[in-house]
């Protein structure tokens, strides 16, 4: 890890749970999201993954974890799960479930434990590269870091 990087919640849990990473910096844009990174950091945007906040008709927060050039069907995710409903919740709720700003949501140190799902597809990579708890802040990890550390249950519900 670069001395020069911020330390946040998901870069301590990564150290804690021994996990070898690269902290990369870029510059940051708003609403760039996933492709403005890959830009930066010249890296394919399906291997940057995104780190999003749903809810069911419940209230019940989870994360998605996607590829970055893919959307999630909420249609798919709420029949996966057996619930109603599954929307992405306001930047405010993100916030409060994950003490992540959007744009710099990670699924590793959040505020609250959150289920974590994540698209399937993303096994099969060899590294990703994931938001490390700050806007313009990604680490580049291994993808069976990843499973190990979090153990998301895997869906497919890409589109």
């Amino acid at each position: 890890m670069s001395s020069k990087a911020p330390m946040t919640p998901a870069l301590r849990q990564l150290t804690g749970a021994k996990v070898d990473f690269t902290v990369r910096a870029y510059a940051y844009e708003d609403k760039g999201g996933t492709s403005a990174a890959a830009r930066e950091l010249g890296v394919d945007e399906h291997q940057v993954i995104k780190t999003l906040v749903f809810e069911d008709e419940t209230g019940r927060p989870m994360l998605v974890l996607m590829h970055g050039d893919r959307q999630v069907s909420t249609k798919a995710l709420a029949r996966i799960l057996g619930v109603k409903t599954v929307q992405p919740v306001t930047p405010e709720k993100a916030f409060k479930h994950t003490g992540y700003q959007v744009g710099g949501i990670s699924p590793f140190g959040t505020r609250n434990p959150l289920t974590v799902l994540m698209e399937a597809g993303i096994a099969d990579l060899d590294e990703i590269y994931i938001n490390a708890g700050k806007r313009g802040l990604l680490v580049r990890m291994k993808t069976q870091d990843l499973i190990r550390v979090l153990k998301p249950q895997a869906v497919s519900a890409a589109v």
